[in-house]
């Protein structure tokens, strides 16, 4: 193998840079961190290679003869014995073993010596040779032309909890002691105790090695998202939650809540997983087999995989439940909300705009009629000799008045003007892009319906009221504000007060 290029390096040293300073000097001083002698990069190396062949492999493996040995006593184990002759050498042994099991054969030499009684190594390693045997499955469809880099990822994506547990014994004891905790919380308790998760420490522990940027950056990556357009990251990615679910003591239900995930996402995942259900128990035994470790009990995996569907579809009307009684809440509480900030909008008397809003609406109109350079017009009106009037015949008379009135202008005014009550018995209509001219108009057909129309009664008496008007428009003057708008407005009003009532009066006419 050759030495690590100037691109792993910097890359080793960029992930260094990563890792929190106490815990790289620890990591540093552990002595017995997971290590790759010379013959199994090499190994890696021609995993790499998509037209590699089982030659290749025997070459580098038989030049370390203990491997060598390991490997044609795996080849000749009841479990892959094809013919009554044994296998005696690399190049048989390989060819017997087919590519997977081969690399997991040197891997497992290199990396599990004594692991085996171990608390945290055993469902570590079990949990890589799951994945491992997914990713090469899923790598047969998805990406056929990289199942050696898909399989070696898989199988070195949680390294870093070796790692961690040779530097840490005591604190790995403690925060791998479940097995049944979920992996992506796992990462999370661990960049709370360490600041940094597994994948991270797998990443640089691979660069270490001066193994390729590709299968360092996919190892890093190996817990993100399996939502992904690479279709490498994607088969990693997916594998850690497919062996999660396979080792659940509670295999059904973790692949219907994996189902669900996957679900949510793109429809080709599902339809991925089912396909290679059925294939990777047998897959799974073999990597088990050669790494000596214990698996749980064969599964059926269609039993299993009908027992998820049934779980997911109950999963799904459930949640279908739950997310109608949610909308249902959230539109209520939206009509709740409409009809408090109506409310808050209505003079509760009238039924029109109230002060606040009428103000807040005139200040954006005449902001945005000044930036577009259009016109506002407002029409301030004020009822005569209100006053008078709720002396002689009472307020409940008077308030009758003013809720006549306001029902009487708003059948008057268009559906993009605003009418308001500006204060006790002054109102405000505003009329965006309508010159003083159409405001005149409307003022006119005001008075002329209180003319015609009572306000209200009295003692079988018909009460009619008259008003004073003046209007103002920006057309006509130079306004800085709204509220000079309204000031010109009201002194023209005042000027029809002050002529004797009843009429209306134009600002700069």
């Amino acid at each position: 193998m050759k030495s690590p290029s100037a691109v792993d390096t910097s890359l080793y040293r960029a992930l260094s840079d990563r890792l929190p300073r106490f815990l790289s000097r620890a990591l540093m001083k552990t002595a017995s961190l997971p290590s790759l002698p010379a013959v199994v990069l090499q190994v890696l190396e021609i995993a790499r290679t998509p037209s590699a062949s089982l030659k290749e492999y025997a070459g580098v493996i038989e030049h370390d003869p203990a491997l060598t040995a390991r490997l044609i006593a795996v080849a000749n184990t009841a479990h892959h014995v094809r013919s009554p002759n044994p296998a005696l050498t690399s190049l048989e042994a390989t060819q017997r073993l087919g590519t997977d099991a081969t690399l997991a054969t040197v891997l497992s030499f290199a990396l599990f010596r004594d692991e085996q009684t171990t608390e945290v190594a055993t469902p570590t390693w079990q949990r890589a040779i799951a994945s491992a045997a997914i990713a090469s499955q899923l790598a047969q469809t998805c990406c056929p032309q990289q199942p050696g880099q898909v399989f070696t990822v898989a199988l070195l994506q949680d390294i870093g909890i070796l790692a961690l547990q040779r530097a840490y014994p005591e604190e790995a004891e403690t925060l791998y002691a479940s097995r049944d905790r979920i992996h992506l919380q796992l990462a999370r308790e661990e960049r709370q105790r360490f600041g940094c998760d597994h994948a991270l420490i797998g990443a640089w522990l691979a660069a270490k090695w001066g193994l390729p940027e590709s299968i360092v950056t996919a190892i890093r990556d190996s817990h993100d998202s399996f939502f992904t357009e690479d279709p490498v990251a994607m088969c990693v990615r997916l594998s850690g939650p497919v062996a999660d679910a396979w080792l659940s003591p509670n295999a059904a239900h973790a692949f219907a809540t994996l189902l669900f995930e996957l679900s949510a996402g793109e429809s080709a995942h599902v339809e991925l997983l089912e396909s290679l259900f059925h294939r990777i128990h047998q897959q799974i035994h073999l990597l088990s087999d050669l790494l000596k470790l214990a698996v749980p009990l064969p599964l059926d995996s269609h039993a299993v995989l009908g027992e998820a569907k049934q779980l997911l579809f109950q999963h799904t009307l459930t949640i279908s439940a739950r997310l109608e009684t949610q909308q249902a809440r959230f539109h209520a509480l939206e009509r709740e909300h409409d009809t408090l900030l109506e409310r808050s909008r209505l003079d509760p008397l009238t039924g029109l705009a109230n002060r606040a809003w009428l103000e807040d609406q005139l200040q954006q109109r005449f902001a945005q009629c000044r930036e577009k350079q259009r016109t506002l017009s407002v029409i301030f009106i004020d009822l005569d000799h209100f006053k008078a009037l709720n002396d002689r015949y009472g307020h409940r008379t008077g308030d009758e008045v003013l809720k006549r009135f306001g029902k009487a202008l708003l059948s008057l005014v268009g559906v993009s003007d605003l009418a308001g009550r500006y204060g006790g018995e002054e109102f405000l209509v505003i009329l965006p892009d309508e010159t003083a001219h159409n405001a005149l108009s409307l003022a006119q057909r005001i008075i002329a319906l209180l003319e015609n129309e009572p306000m209200g009664e009295c003692d079988d008496e018909a009460l009619y009221i008259s008003v004073s008007i003046g209007i103002a428009c920006t057309a006509d003057g130079v306004f800085e504000s709204e509220h000079e708008l309204i000031a010109a407005a009201d002194q023209s009003m005042y000027y029809i007060k002050r002529s004797g009532r009843s009429g209306v009066s134009v600002y700069g006419q």
